[in-house]
């Protein structure tokens, strides 16, 4: 290795590791508007000292819940994949992610926010009073968290097909990874919190 080529990588490693720092300070930041948003509804989902919730679809969350855990690993074999310079596979792994992240999108979209009124006749929907602006709050953050991860995935995807990043040089594949993660560990705080804590209150 000329010494060229050996003070561009060792540039290369500094700057990841000033990338990698940046983006865990960001992960601190958004922790507290995402423990706020738990904060409330713990606060707020209270009826006569009891914990209640609306009563949304357990299937649906369930499914969604499985998708999401499932895209992380397609996402870990994406960074392993080209950390191993398989870059069919990488490509593979990244649209699968992506696939699986619009999945999740829609599902919440179209079942949590209420485009199916039906599905809650009889109970209160989760669209009501301060039930509705936390089932908002909380599934709409989360929402544009994964709306933006996979607009990220499919920057990294196309970058890839151009043939960018390798084993020596990925650090946009890992910083993607690390958001989906980071994603993905938010929501399995949430859906216990949105789903499965306290009594359906009808």
């Amino acid at each position: 290795m000329s010494a060229v080529v050996a003070n561009a990588m060792a540039l290369y490693r500094e700057q990841t590791r000033n990338n990698r720092l940046g983006m865990w300070i960001f992960f601190a930041s958004e922790s507290f508007l995402f423990a706020g948003l738990l904060a409330a509804r713990f606060y707020l989902w209270r009826h006569e000292g009891q914990m209640v919730r609306p009563e949304l679809d357990q299937v649906v969350g369930l499914v969604v819940t499985v998708v999401l855990l499932v895209s992380s690993y397609f996402m870990n074999r994406a960074e392993v994949a080209i950390a191993n310079n398989n870059r069919s596979d990488f490509l593979a792994s990244l649209l699968i992610t992506a696939i699986l992240g619009t999945i999740f999108l829609v599902g919440v979209m179209i079942f949590e926010w209420g485009m199916f009124p039906a599905i809650y006749e009889g109970h209160l929907k989760p669209t009501d009073g301060v039930f509705g602006a936390l089932v908002f709050g909380m599934t709409g953050m989360h929402a544009l968290h994964v709306l933006s991860g996979i607009i990220l995935i499919l920057n990294v995807w196309w970058l890839g097909v151009q043939g960018h990043f390798d084993a020596e040089k990925h650090w946009g594949v890992e910083a993607c990874a690390i958001y989906w993660h980071y994603v993905d560990l938010v929501w399995i705080f949430f859906y216990p919190a949105l789903y499965l804590i306290g009594s359906p209150m009808h």
